[in-house]
């Protein structure tokens, strides 16, 4: 029998093949270390299928957890390059050290992602696929009665997941409703890229799409415009671009600062600033007004309505914009090597 990952990737990036649901499909093998009273272990490669823990280890009773998400893609030169690595490692040290993990040296962590990557570099698919990268930090001391103390000891491994084209049907205009009663997560935790805060907006979104058929939630607490349940909200009015102010109340996304950052160079004004419920479905009534999602697996997603009170609103036309597009593309392009990287994002392996 051929290895799976032999078999995914033939599967995958045949022409007309279809890929498998994003992140279903993972490589292997990825790389691991533990932490202890000694320290942290020497990266090993390690088989992928599973993992060991005791069934009291505090990841499972009080969510000591915490991950990040990011993307390798393989250039027309066949060099495989990987996006923002430096910012993801920051991320995760910044949620480990909030979860109160053990602290995670960065050239560490530097070194597992770019050892597991370049093992794998021939099955990182051809754009518009990449090889989705998944560092995880986990607690691990078995110890029930810790609900107030942390983890003495953890486990951090680097798993791998080729993924194809997230708008392979092409990118159809999300549904959002506006929830101004809950937030996704604590306040305090919302920078934490976490699967507790994951974890606690998975009803409102479920009772969301029954409900009314949204895509996801909005949240919008005391009518304060936030993010959803898994990415960050931008608004597109005109040549200006409004999107909540960095605080600890949710996720500071880096495709979303990768996104301000082209739109400042195109010359567009970004207004980094508190949105209401009310500014937002004024604004959006505009004919030109966009809004979308920012994350890294869709890069940039339409948003074509808000749900408000039991009332639909179009944003815009309610089709993906031009500005939407030109954002995406722009990302795409220094992505995936046809745009010169003026910023250092990528690292080539």
């Amino acid at each position: 029998m051929r290895p799976l990952h032999s078999v995914y990737h033939q599967q995958s990036v045949s022409a007309g093949r279809k890929m498998a649901a994003f992140g279903t499909v993972f490589m292997p093998e990825m790389t691991l270390i533990t932490f202890d009273s000694n320290g942290w272990s020497t990266p090993e490669r390690v088989s992928a299928n599973h993992i060991s823990l005791h069934p009291g280890a505090h990841v499972l009773h009080y969510a000591s957890t915490c991950f990040e998400g990011l993307k390798a893609f393989r250039h027309k030169d066949g060099s495989v390059n990987i996006f923002r690595m430096e910012a993801n490692i920051a991320r995760l040290i910044q949620s480990s050290r909030l979860l109160a993990l053990p602290e995670i040296s960065p050239e560490l962590l530097e070194e597992m992602i770019v050892s597991i990557v370049t093992h794998y570099a021939d099955q990182v698919p051809q754009p518009p696929g990449s090889m989705y990268i998944r560092p995880t930090h986990i607690g691990t001391e078995p110890a029930i009665g810790k609900a107030a103390s942390p983890s003495s000891t953890s486990m951090l491994y680097v798993l791998l997941s080729p993924v194809g084209d997230y708008f392979s049907g092409g990118a159809k205009p999300l549904r959002l409703l506006l929830e101004e009663q809950g937030a996704r997560c604590a306040a305090h935790m919302g920078m934490v890229k976490s699967g507790g805060n994951y974890a606690s907006a998975l009803q409102p979104i479920m009772r969301a799409r029954k409900s009314v058929d949204a895509d996801q939630v909005l949240f919008c607490p005391g009518g304060d415009v936030q993010e959803t349940g898994a990415a960050n909200f931008l608004l597109i009015d005109g040549e200006e671009i409004i999107t909540k102010a960095l605080d600890s109340s949710f996720l500071h996304g880096i495709t979303r600062d990768s996104l301000l950052t082209l739109a400042r160079d195109m010359g567009m004004t970004v207004s980094e600033r508190e949105l209401s419920v009310e500014e937002l479905l004024e604004r959006a009534a505009k004919p030109a007004t966009e809004a979308a999602l920012s994350g890294t697996a869709a890069v940039l997603t339409p948003v074509g309505t808000l749900i408000h009170n039991g009332k639909d609103y179009h944003v815009g036309s309610g089709a993906q914009g031009p500005t939407t597009e030109k954002l995406r593309r722009a990302l795409n392009a220094v992505q995936w090597g046809e745009a010169t990287d003026n910023r250092g994002w990528l690292t080539k392996i």
